[in-house]
């Protein structure tokens, strides 16, 4: 990659880094859907003056179902799932548990995606992926009481969630523009959000800190990180932006220690390790074989065909 896309990759390491620290300072004053309520309301403010005057509303004419859906699997569900997960764990291990992201869409891919075949490497990463998975909670979680296995339980099915949103994106929306489809699902969470947010209102405004994160999540972590992420799509493409799922929850688990104090064990070290190897393996692309050909070797051979490339995925709100 240029050197400009490494800045991008690491820039973006921090955005989607940083999240789960933010969150777990926000939710000192404020409950769960008030929090997320916020991220997706100045992420709206925004985008959206961006995404129409580039058009990309125009795109989502008719697709509102779908849309709708991606809202509830990409943003509602999985960001309470997180935000209440992170009331009862660390940032930290909040961060090393969505790191299975991309093992979750391996295994989906094996039933919902028929071009995704489970040849003996992807088999062999998901055992892998699933152990890393074990030895993170059951070693870091193992002495702690109910709560925080619950939480834990939480996060895996934000990841799980995530994984559901980007197969939905994949069989319904991978030719509409990524800006239209992140300002529309974050915009209908917002008003399904609304009535939870107002309820769960705080009495009296937050403090200065709580404050600060809400606007750094809605700032830096959605709206800024989507800019980041799409001009390192178009600089470097998206086989090397997905990097940022394997270096992102570096940065969450460094912030979490550094910051606030988190524990950080030899065995939480080795599941993360067994986890970014197991997604590592199960989401590697097999290199095409060559294809037999009987032309006559003095014949030139024909200009191969064009293919389409497909339009990106947008990637899940937090990392």
């Amino acid at each position: 990659m240029k050197r400009q896309a490494w800045v991008l990759l690491a820039a973006m390491s921090v955005l989607w880094g940083i999240p789960y620290l933010f969150i777990k300072i926000a939710l000192t004053e404020l409950s769960p859907p008030v929090v997320v309520l916020g991220r997706t309301l100045i992420a709206v403010a925004v985008l959206l003056p961006l995404a129409y005057r580039k058009g990309a509303l125009a795109a989502l004419r008719g697709r509102w179902t779908a849309i709708g859906a991606l809202s509830l699997l990409h943003v509602v569900a999985p960001q309470l799932l997180i935000t209440y997960g992170e009331v009862h764990i660390s940032s930290s291990l909040t961060a090393l548990l969505l790191a299975s992201q991309p093992l979750l869409i391996a295994v989906l891919a094996l039933r919902f995606d028929a071009s995704e075949r489970a040849g003996g490497r992807k088999l062999l990463g998901l055992f892998v992926g699933l152990i890393g998975v074990a030895a993170v909670v059951g070693f870091d979680l193992g002495g702690g009481d109910r709560l925080e296995l619950v939480g834990a339980g939480l996060v895996l099915l934000a990841g799980a969630s995530y994984a559901g949103a980007t197969t939905l994106v994949k069989k319904k929306l991978s030719d509409v523009p990524p800006l239209g489809v992140v300002v529309g699902t974050t915009g209908i969470a917002s008003v399904l959000l609304l009535p939870a947010g107002l309820l769960a209102a705080p009495a009296a405004l937050p403090g200065l800190d709580a404050s600060a994160a809400v606007l750094a999540l809605g700032l830096l972590s959605t709206a800024l990180a989507f800019l980041v992420y799409y001009k390192l799509i178009a600089l470097a493409g998206a086989g090397s932006a997905a990097l940022v799922s394997y270096t992102s929850p570096a940065v969450a688990v460094a912030l979490g220690v550094l910051l606030l104090a988190e524990p950080l064990t030899p065995a939480t070290v080795l599941g993360f390790a067994l986890i970014l190897l197991g997604s590592w393996l199960s989401t590697r692309k097999s290199a095409p074989k060559p294809q037999p050909t009987t032309a006559d070797p003095a014949t030139p051979a024909p200009a191969p065909t064009p293919q389409p490339v497909p339009a990106p995925r947008p990637p899940a709100l937090t990392r």
